[in-house]
């Protein structure tokens, strides 16, 4: 049984590549960020509605996606536009990710078959997804202790996150049937 393909794949990394270069704009301080940011989490918001909305069979980890993500950017506008009351939709967003954490996980990076869908582009792919995101948090950290270089950090993992996540907008080859060799069978 193949996996139904998933819309508004492109629009929504786009999305988040816009909300990344806000947050990198607003951590810089360059004019527009907050405005960018805003843009970038009510077109998430929009497009994955859209998405579910269009989906032929609704299970309940679709719903609990939609709530996860409905709070997560209605908690980002909130912020962005200064206002107190934000505590409920963390918590909600929190008890959302729990949720699909525990009934999905790392499963969503499996195929069918429960093998990993790794090849080697795909994991040369990672390594520098997780490099981006320990750049930001290092960067971050060093942003609020002053330091040297924060933002150089900084701005070398969102460009590396960002990156990874249009990266398949530029790829014309399917990745899965290129290189099978590193694949592991997963229990």
């Amino acid at each position: 049984m193949s996996k139904p393909k998933k819309i508004l794949k492109a629009p929504l990394r786009i999305a988040v590549t816009v909300l990344l270069l806000g947050m990198l704009a607003r951590i810089l301080q360059w004019p527009f960020a907050k405005e960018l940011v805003i843009v970038g989490f009510v077109a998430i918001v929009l497009l994955y509605s859209i998405r579910f909305w269009k989906k032929s069979e609704k299970q309940f980890l679709d719903y609990v996606k939609l709530v996860l993500i409905s709070c997560w950017a209605t908690n980002g506008v909130l912020r962005m536009m200064d206002f107190p009351y934000t505590l409920f939709f963390q918590i909600v967003t929190g008890a959302a990710f729990i949720t699909w954490f525990v009934m999905e996980g790392t499963a969503y990076f499996m195929d069918e078959d429960r093998h990993a869908k790794n090849s080697s582009l795909r994991i040369w792919w990672n390594i520098a997804m997780v490099l981006g995101t320990l750049s930001i948090v290092m960067g971050s950290l060093m942003k609020i202790l002053q330091w040297q270089f924060a933002n150089i950090l900084l701005v070398l993992g969102i460009v590396m996150v960002g990156l990874y996540i249009v990266k398949d907008l530029f790829v014309v080859t399917k990745i899965d049937e290129q290189d099978s060799s590193s694949e592991e069978f997963q229990l």
